[in-house]
């Protein structure tokens, strides 16, 4: 398998899941400022539509979605210890967050506030969706460690995503069960192999 990503991206969620399972994958790194590879090759020419991730299977095939990918990704585990046996309680609470992750905060957060031509009212109507986000959170992990039963993909997608508003600054100062799911998710060895092959960790 190869998995195109771009360091600190949602395909960072895709590349820890990875790890997690043990699975065989090359990382290839895309410049999303140039979309090129960094042999130079124009990455549309490999996915026409210019993200990240994408995970090339060994049969050729491409695929894309995050959170279509990370259900992938936690199936290739055959314990299924990630996400839940398909029908159980545990795998609809899974998806349930992996779902929440990708509508209400990673569409939240991009494109909105990562360009500079986004208007004052939007990026001020996205903050404050985002901290109404942020403390439902923040009360869900006054409760337990993580997002369902156990550690799981929603995790690794959550992690990679709220973690933004460090790049972005916004302060997470008011949500410090939030603050200490981060600290925790990041203290993962696989989480701490992967920011260290993407260049975010020293």
């Amino acid at each position: 398998m190869k998995l195109y990503h771009a360091p600190g991206a949602c395909s960072l969620a895709v590349h820890i899941a990875l790890r997690e399972v043990g699975a065989v994958f090359e990382g290839v790194r895309i410049d999303l400022a140039s979309h090129t590879t960094a042999d130079g090759a124009d990455f549309h020419s490999i996915s026409p539509r210019g993200y990240v991730p994408l995970l090339e299977l060994d049969d050729g095939s491409r695929h894309t979605e995050a959170a279509a990918l990370l259900q992938y990704v936690a199936d290739l585990d055959p314990a299924q210890r990630l996400i839940g046996a398909p029908g159980s309680k545990r795998r609809l609470e899974v998806v349930e967050w992996l779902s929440f992750v990708g509508t209400e905060l990673h569409k939240t957060f991009s494109p909105w506030l990562w360009h500079k031509e986004t208007a004052d009212s939007t990026r001020q109507a996205v903050k404050d969706k985002l901290a109404t986000r942020f403390t439902e959170l923040d009360e869900r992990l006054a409760e337990q460690d993580f997002l369902a039963d156990g550690y799981s993909v929603a995790d690794a997608y959550a992690f990679t995503i709220v973690n933004w508003a460090n790049v972005l600054a916004l302060p997470l100062t008011p949500y410090p069960h939030l603050r200490a799911y981060l600290a925790r998710v990041s203290q993962r060895p696989h989480v701490q192999d992967a920011l260290r092959v993407e260049g975010l960790l020293k």
